[in-house]
């Protein structure tokens, strides 16, 4: 396993110290590392260090701690007694776990929202959908990741079954975990995967229950009618 960091995750420490030599918050050193995994400064199997950060940020070593552990609670980082926290890596098995979990999910919240998603629910997914393709078109990675994770928790959130949102609540962190990391479930056009969202938006509309379980069954477990043959645009990482 990796020890030392990346030049990259090293510059971006340095970068950041001055800001957070005046705001102090374990919140900001939490999306400073939550960024560095997401854009691949740090990798799979990269070992975070907390006394490292801490002194590389020009901070005390208590909110980097604090920021280690929510990251590890959110599955982003494993911990290996006596050797400290590594950033995951997700195999293709856990992949296919988080699907076979994640599909019947989204066909009941699918289901239901579908009796009980309001106007403003669904204008809130169109404005999600934009997001996305915003982020194809700025090579935002980490933008399209988040506003995709958004979309697909504000459906169980209109489902209007409040032990399926607390259901959701429980694997979001994996599902995270997943789309940071790996990519697992896709690799073709993201501007089509925007588009997909924005169909399964409009059988949302229709009203047609069936219809769209169906279709949030197929999308959860990759069978949606995302088109291979368009040019796969992968947003690359954010630069600058």
């Amino acid at each position: 396993m990796a020890s030392n960091p990346s030049a990259d995750f090293v510059s971006t420490l340095a970068t950041n110290k001055d800001r957070f030599r005046k705001t102090l918050i374990s919140d900001q050193v939490y999306g400073l590392l939550r960024q560095s995994i997401v854009d691949g400064e740090l990798g799979p199997n990269d070992r975070v260090v907390e006394s490292e950060i801490a002194r590389r940020l020009g901070v005390s070593q208590a909110p980097v701690r604090e920021a280690v552990k929510q990251l590890a609670r959110e599955g982003l980082l494993m911990h290996i007694p006596r050797r400290g926290h590594f950033v995951v890596e997700i195999s293709s098995q856990d992949a296919e776990y988080a699907r076979q979990v994640r599909e019947p999910l989204e066909r009941l919240a699918a289901r239901l929202a579908t009796e009980h998603i309001t106007e403003q629910q669904l204008e809130m997914l169109d404005h999600l959908v934009e997001h996305m393709h915003d982020a194809v078109a700025t090579n935002d990675v980490s933008r399209f990741r988040d506003a995709d994770i958004e979309f697909h928790t504000l459906i169980s959130q209109s489902a209007g079954n409040p032990f399926l949102e607390r259901m959701w609540e429980v694997i979001e962190p994996s599902l995270r975990t997943l789309r940071a990391i790996s990519d697992p479930l896709f690799q073709g056009d993201w501007h089509a995967m925007a588009d997909e969202h924005g169909r399964l938006v409009s059988l949302l509309r229709s009203g047609d229950a069936d219809q769209a379980a169906d279709a949030f069954a197929d999308h959860a477990a990759g069978r949606g009618p995302v088109p291979d043959a368009r040019a796969a645009r992968k947003p690359a990482k954010k630069q600058g």
